[in-house]
């Protein structure tokens, strides 16, 4: 499949946005989700839960029903950030003369890190009266300010309420009234060669309708995620133009109704080359109403080993259907799915009634339940047709809500800066158990006159491995004279150095 080996290593810019200074997209870390902002206004949460459909088009080979129904509530996002650019070079250590050189190496000096402002820029889709806006994740990944352009050109500063980088999904926030939004669509009734548009914002053109037809549903191992935790991918597949900026607008029908939240596209390039995706809105209705109102994603688990049925299979297995994906196991430590009565070599086929023909889609399915539901699982058993009902369970194998993490700051006055704790992709980009992130540096302070800027990752005080921020200042809270900080620089280059 020549194709999906390809889609990594070209740019799958899950980067359609476009960076003034970057000139090229890259996907960053997850941040700590925000504190969740959550109102019970029919507006917001519930908005994002119970949909009436617009009424249908006069005619459905127009597409200017579906453009201007949509065009007023997309909405063009720009992001400004500071980041560190290593520069080669020696800084003096204000202790060297007193103890001879830096006694653990390095010459007492480090790679400078000289701030540059960057801007990049992305499209979002208005969910809510009262401002809530669905976006990408990697639209305001990292970023210091948000803005938000409407499409009559009024602007705010926005908030983000919360971010998903396992589907790409961001919720933020203006403080506005009365605002147009779209409706929700159903993403499982698009048919492979429907037409669709998408509006969007690329190359900072604001308001741009695209058309094409549904290529393809339920894509997967699209983007390259960075190690990221259980990615969720069911991608639709159009051929409607998106360019950088595209990313977080809308995809609808041609009833104006919003089904998919445009991703990533397929390009030698970074620009169109006939295949783009995006994140169903069955996916993102579920998404953003957990972002607003838990501050992260509550996803139930079936807790099976699954994989898609194939000739092969079939064959070994001595399966008596084509289609579907086959239980191969169970995770120790409990299933719900075994609990519930599923056995290796059953083969589900359905989720609440929808059929489920790839790995992907099943996913999907699963992944818009949260811990506690019930899903009914339709599965075929040696040619008979059985339905187990499931009681979905958490990654911890029972039913609770599982809390977002905490973004909580920590000051250090020793080290002249702030910290915070890292997220679990941060773990798992830099194959570290614990520490914690640079998020402000005092250029007075030990830390700036060094040259650390924020975005430093400190691993090890002393040599001694540290588990979060609190632990750091707490080290540091009476410390006298120097120390030992290891860590991660924003390059990801291993960095020793004695302040």
């Amino acid at each position: 499949m020549e194709i999906k080996s390809n889609l990594k290593t070209l740019a799958i810019v899950g980067a359609l946005s476009s960076a003034t200074t970057l000139g090229a997209y890259k996907l960053f870390l997850e941040k700590s989700p925000s504190d969740t902002v959550f109102t019970t206004t029919p507006s917001a949460f519930t908005r994002l839960v119970s949909d009436v459909s617009p009424t249908a088009p006069s005619n459905p080979g127009d597409f200017t029903y579906a453009a201007e129904k949509a065009t007023p509530a997309v909405v063009h996002i720009t992001t400004k950030m500071t980041r560190n650019v290593s520069r080669q070079g020696q800084m003096v250590d204000p202790f060297e003369d007193f103890f001879g050189g830096n006694p653990f190496g390095g010459g007492g000096g480090r790679r400078q890190q000289q701030p540059e402002a960057q801007e990049a820029s992305g499209s979002g889709v208005i969910i809510s009266a009262d401002g809530y806006i669905v976006t990408n994740n990697h639209v305001v990944q990292d970023a210091d300010e948000v803005s938000v352009v409407l499409n009559d050109k009024r602007s705010y500063k926005a908030k983000v309420i919360s971010t998903d980088p396992s589907t790409d999904i961001a919720v933020i926030q203006v403080k506005a009234t009365n605002l147009p939004f779209l409706t929700f669509g159903d993403s499982d009734g698009i048919r492979v060669g429907e037409w669709v548009l998408a509006v969007g914002n690329p190359f900072n053109l604001e308001s741009t309708v695209t058309a094409g037809i549904v290529s393809a549903k339920g894509r997967q191992n699209i983007i390259d995620r960075d190690k990221d935790v259980n990615p969720l991918e069911s991608f639709i597949q159009t051929d409607a133009a998106v360019n950088p900026g595209n990313s977080g607008g809308a995809l609808v029908n041609l009833k104006g109704e919003l089904i998919g939240i445009n991703t990533a596209i397929y390009s030698r390039t970074g620009q169109f080359a006939g295949y783009s995706f995006a994140v169903p809105v069955g996916i993102v209705k579920k998404v953003a109403a957990d972002l607003i109102k838990y501050g992260n994603v509550q996803r139930g688990y079936l807790g099976v080993n699954i994989s898609e049925v194939n000739s092969k299979i079939v064959e070994e297995k001595g399966l008596k259907v084509n289609d579907g994906v086959y239980v191969g196991g169970f995770p120790t430590g409990g299933s719900a799915a075994q609990s519930a009565g599923l056995k290796v070599n059953d083969v589900i086929v359905k989720i609440d009634g929808v059929p489920t023909g790839s790995q992907s889609k099943l996913m999907e399915l699963v992944g818009r339940k949260r811990p506690g539901e019930t899903v009914v699982v339709t599965v075929n058993r040696d040619g008979e047709i059985k339905d187990f009902n499931v009681v979905l369970k958490n990654k911890d194998g029972n039913t609770n809500i599982v809390k977002g993490e905490a973004s909580s700051i920590i000051t250090s006055d020793y080290l002249g800066a702030k910290l915070s704790n890292l997220s679990e992709s941060e773990k798992a980009k830099y194959k570290v158990s614990g520490g914690a992130k640079i998020t402000e540096v005092d250029p007075n302070g030990r830390l700036g006159y060094q040259g650390f800027d924020k975005g430093f990752v400190i691993t090890k005080i002393d040599e001694k491995p540290v588990s979060d921020a609190k632990e750091i200042a707490e080290m540091l809270v009476s410390r006298k004279g120097r120390v030992k900080i290891e860590g991660i620089d924003l390059d990801g280059t291993r960095v020793i150095m004695v302040l």
